[in-house]
């Protein structure tokens, strides 16, 4: 018997199932984003579906910080994919699904302000994994809940644009051209401001810290 089959006993004694090792198998592979997107574009809904199910927890968070309203942030969830399938025939065939996502959950932020008339809430900035630069992280030294409550205040202080693209580079992990296409900047530009933002957040935060010190 080649040394490529293996024998399995089954039930009866003397009864084998061969296994030829060498065949290969078959393992359906996923759909990516963007193939799922351009599937809704050809009219296939039901593939919004899976796009839902696979972005709406971060997407919800993204937009929760953004806001800093929880409730306001599932309803604009809702309506971005609802933008998805209202406006599907304008995904571009090399497009990218989650920079294209975010652009959508921008302008659906931006029309919830303007409707509410509110300011965007302090937002928590403490799970702002990656940074735009190499110097120590001004998140790195919350250690306590009352350093968490002054990078909160210290990102509500900061100009909703700035807030902006800081969460659009650390949460949302666009790249800068991503984010460039949206804010209509050369990519260089969305670098700068990404690091200003980051500046700016840490000395605020830091100057908070040493007014609250005894």
């Amino acid at each position: 018997m080649p040394a490529a089959f293996l024998e399995f006993p089954v039930s009866a004694p003397r009864t084998v199932v061969s296994v030829d090792l060498a065949d290969p198998v078959d393992c359906p592979v996923p759909a990516s984003d963007h193939e799922l997107m351009l599937s809704v574009r050809n009219g296939n809904l039901d593939a919004l579906g899976e796009l839902f199910d696979r972005h709406h927890g971060r997407l919800f968070g993204f937009l929760v910080k953004l806001t800093g309203q929880p409730s306001a942030a599932e309803d604009i969830v809702q309506t971005v994919f609802q933008r998805m399938l209202k406006y599907r025939h304008t995904y571009r065939d090399k497009g990218s699904f989650t920079a294209w996502m975010y652009h959508l959950a921008r302008r659906c932020a931006i029309d919830n302000h303007r409707k509410s008339a509110g300011q965007p809430a302090a937002t928590d900035p403490a799970d702002l994994a990656r940074h735009a630069d190499e110097a120590p992280a001004a998140d790195e030294n919350a250690a306590s809940s009352d350093d968490r409550a002054l990078l909160r205040a210290a990102l509500g202080c900061m100009d909703p644009a700035d807030r902006e693209v800081l969460l659009l580079s650390r949460i949302a992990e666009l790249s800068f051209s991503e984010i460039a296409g949206m804010l209509e900047c050369s990519a260089g530009a969305a670098r700068v401001r990404a690091h200003r933002a980051l500046r700016e957040l840490r000395d605020r935060y830091f100057k908070l810290r040493k007014e609250a010190l005894p």
